[in-house]
């Protein structure tokens, strides 16, 4: 048989029925897919495991995170409070800071003035030990003023008193010779508490006398000042009493602006200490340059009024101010307003008045103030006859009822008072001859007053 018939002869070969290894191609699918799941169950399972151990990490992380946001919550708190100690703290460093400040150069002058008065006064009529004793207890009043010993100051200020009052004479009227201005006498029973100015002990000095002679030094009666107030500041006080408690109203300037405004503060004591809790001033007349001199008082018909002073711009002249009080005295009546009651019309004013202090006797109302430049010895006292708490009021013409005089210099800052026996008294505060004008002190004078339908007298 030859090769093409071998070849022809041959049967057909069948379609490859299995590749390499002879495995159908339907079992092979069947096997790669099991595989497939398999590894994709291994890698789901891995996913998983993986998810729940990170998750587990977060968490695990997370806590001291939480722990660290409260730490951090707390600090800040810590942060916030400590701040805020620290600008309290910065306002009353401020308000000693300013206090010592003033009460150097009040000593000084004192030394000063008494010193003057050591070498050119009259030496024989009180002698030199008395003088010299006055300026040790002025020196003492330094030494405890410059370790910031307020207490102290008080004390040696009170111990020289009395011989510095017998070395100036006290034929004028002087009661208390230190810096003393713009007074304001209180008496309640037995006792008379005498306010003023800020000066050597703090932003309101207070005194307290038995007699209206012997008058001891109790240091500052309103500590510490509103948020609002520049401290160092502080000027013209003045108390009302209202059955046991008692209202301390006062000049003070903003700490924003440096305009001057009125505040009050309270106490259950008449000497303090006083406290102002107020979030912004009493009265502040920005339209009329600020509100100063606030003096407050009683109706015929018991209801409080207080009286003060505005600059007045614009034209306008400085004017005295009365309006109705709520019936704690702590705050203005409502629906009421100011009413004017004064303005300067006399010659001898110069065009300006202030300090108003209004005083109802015999069924009077008598409007004392002062007016003119305080700095100068042409300030002086005059008073007005008014119809009623709100005015109007009729100035007396002519001249002030008190004007500079033997002993005293540009007496001003008025305040009427009754003694336990029933008479009047006028504090005023007044330089001494030929120390007139700033740095030298405005000391505090006591005369007996008289009014007569209206008409007031005072004594030498």
């Amino acid at each position: 048989m030859t090769t093409l018939q071998a070849t022809a002869t041959r049967a057909p070969e069948a379609p490859a029925a299995v590749e390499t290894g002879g495995r159908p191609p339907a079992r092979r699918y069947a096997t790669g897919h099991r595989v497939a799941l398999s590894l994709l169950a291994v890698v789901l399972a891995a996913t998983v495991g993986f998810d729940a151990a990170t998750r587990a990490d977060v968490h695990r992380t997370q806590i001291p995170l939480v722990a660290a946001d409260h730490r951090l919550d707390a600090a800040t708190a810590t942060l916030a409070s400590t701040v805020s100690a620290a600008v309290a703290t910065g306002h009353l460093r401020d308000q000693r800071r300013a206090s010592v400040a003033h009460a150097r150069s009040t000593i000084t002058a004192t030394e000063q003035q008494l010193g003057a008065t050591l070498q050119t006064s009259g030496l024989q009529a009180f002698g030199i030990a008395t003088l010299q004793d006055c300026i040790g207890g002025v020196n003492g009043a330094r030494s405890a003023e410059g370790s910031s010993d307020l207490p102290g100051t008080d004390s040696s200020l009170t111990g020289a008193s009395a011989v510095c009052l017998s070395s100036e004479g006290s034929s004028s009227g002087l009661a208390f010779p230190f810096d003393f201005p713009d007074p304001s006498v209180l008496s309640v029973g037995s006792r008379y508490y005498a306010f003023s100015t800020n000066s050597v002990t703090g932003n309101v000095q207070v005194i307290e006398s038995p007699d209206l002679v012997h008058w001891t030094a109790l240091g500052d009666a309103l500590p510490a000042l509103p948020g609002w107030a520049q401290p160092g500041r502080t000027w013209a006080p003045s108390v009302l009493q209202l059955g046991s408690a008692f209202v301390l109203f006062y000049t003070v300037d903003l700490a924003s602006n440096g305009v001057q405004c009125i505040s009050e503060a309270t106490a259950a004591q008449p000497q303090g200490p006083y406290v102002d809790a107020s979030g912004g001033p009493l009265v502040c007349q920005l339209a009329g340059d600020g509100s100063i001199d606030p003096s407050p008082f009683v109706g015929a018909d018991g209801t409080p009024y207080l009286a003060w002073m505005s600059y007045g711009t614009q034209g306008q002249p400085s004017t005295l101010w009365s309006q109705q009080l709520s019936p704690d005295g702590t705050a203005l009546a409502p629906g009421t307003a100011p009413t004017a009651l004064l303005r300067p019309s006399e010659s001898w004013q110069h065009g300006y008045i202030e300090g108003p202090d209004m005083v109802l006797s015999g069924g009077h109302y008598v409007l004392f103030y002062s007016a003119a430049d305080w700095r100068t010895s042409d300030y002086a006292i005059g008073s007005a006859a008014c119809a009623g708490p709100l005015g109007p009021c009729t100035q007396a013409s002519g001249q002030p009822v008190l004007a500079s005089q033997g002993g005293i210099a540009g007496p001003g800052g008025p305040s009427v008072f009754t003694d336990a026996s029933g008479n009047l008294w006028l504090a005023f505060h007044a330089w001494l001859p030929g120390y007139v004008g700033y740095p030298n002190s405005r000391m505090l004078f006591l005369r007996r007053i008289t009014i007569t339908d209206g008409v007031p007298r005072i004594g030498p």
